[in-house]
């Protein structure tokens, strides 16, 4: 059996292979407080019937100002909770764990969807403020974010932890903290947008003190059986930014405090940033996470075939694959990816079995 169609423990749970959905926004709750509705119930069904391990519902804000649009998921009421509990249920359904990525987006919120050209939107023209850890802009175009108190900081924090006590509540059972790709917690982390004078800026250790204080509050709201993921860029891609170095050192900090996994990802936290993107670029970051902090990794980033994502766990370069663009382009892709790997095994559910033997027969 190839090693992306075994099992994995992680903390209480044993998910059946290691092919994960990545949280990717859909920007597509019709309703105002962002509850999930039919095309949320639809969208995460189907990665589940394609045969996903991990389904991890996209980035929910625990806060209406840390939404990217008016259209993002929320989960700051109990509300949100009994909307998302249809979605758990047909993800458990298929035997696939149900996840959820919880977010702030800090000065990167307040924004029109991306199809329409995703422009930031002013208070008063469909905005709100939007806030950071210093009033420092992310692009010339966007808005100056208001720095945060401490009683401000505290508060992002326990609402943090009444989103991840909400998750469990609605039946999730692994979610993953979102501090990457310059939302909240990565906009602290980065000398580039953070210049604090107090205790949350200026040496790693304090730049690292609110996304560690919401590890620890979000571990200490779950059950001790529950994985806690976190998303990291594992670099800015930036001259005197955040780099790998630096993030490896938070990922032991991370380990310390009750993370089993870090989903490594990079860049998103400057306008200016130099990136070319190629099949695989970020597996890399996650190799070197995974041996120098000592702790689980996934890799994500342009894998996009069964042997690309296979070689990379057998090389021990992570121990899961988060698959973005490719489950929306193909959501069977697990399916169809482990009939290559493993001599045509067949994940098809019985209603679909006729798909297995119509392409048996075109074969041959």
């Amino acid at each position: 059996m190839s090693k992306l169609f075994t099992s994995i423990d992680i903390r209480g749970e044993t998910i059946p292979n290691r092919v994960f959905v990545s949280p990717m926004c859909k920007y597509s709750s019709d309703t105002e407080d962002g509850r999930c509705g039919s095309w949320h119930l639809v969208h995460y069904g189907t990665r589940a019937v394609g045969g996903a391990g991990l389904v991890m519902l996209e980035a929910t804000a625990v806060q209406p100002e840390g939404r990217i649009t008016t259209w993002d998921l929320g989960l700051w009421s109990d509300v949100q909770t009994e909307s998302i509990k249809p979605i758990v249920e047909a993800i458990n359904s298929r035997g696939s764990i149900p996840a959820i990525q919880l977010a702030h987006a800090g000065r990167k919120a307040s924004h029109e969807k991306p199809w329409v050209g995703g422009e930031y939107l002013e208070p008063g023209r469909g905005g709100w403020e939007i806030i950071g850890p210093s009033p420092l802009k992310f692009d010339e175009n966007w808005g100056t974010p208001k720095s945060l108190s401490l009683e401000e900081i505290y508060g992002v924090t326990a609402d943090f932890a009444s989103a991840a006590r909400r998750s469990s509540d609605a039946g999730i059972r692994t979610i993953e903290l979102h501090l990457a790709h310059g939302y909240l917690g990565c906009e602290f982390l980065s000398p580039l947008s953070n210049d604090r004078h107090d205790e949350y800026g200026g040496s790693l250790e304090n730049r690292a003190r609110f996304p560690l204080g919401v590890v620890q509050a979000v571990r200490k709201a779950i059950p001790d059986s529950m994985p806690l993921f976190v998303r990291v860029s594992a670099t800015e891609y930036m001259e005197g930014g955040w780099d790998v170095e630096e993030c490896v050192q938070v990922c032991k900090w991370f380990k310390a405090e009750g993370v089993d996994l870090i989903d490594c990802s990079s860049g998103g936290n400057s306008s200016q940033q130099q990136l070319s993107p190629y099949p695989g670029y970020q597996v890399r970051f996650a190799s070197q996470v995974k041996k120098e902090a000592e702790i689980m990794t996934g890799a994500v980033g342009l894998i996009t075939t069964p042997p690309q994502a296979e070689k990379i766990l057998e090389n021990d370069e992570a121990d899961v694959v988060f698959l973005g663009r490719e489950l929306l382009r193909n959501p069977y892709w697990p399916i169809q990816a482990r009939a290559e790997l493993d001599d045509g095994a067949s994940g098809w559910p019985n209603p679909y079995a006729r798909v297995a033997e119509i392409r048996r027969y075109s074969s041959r």
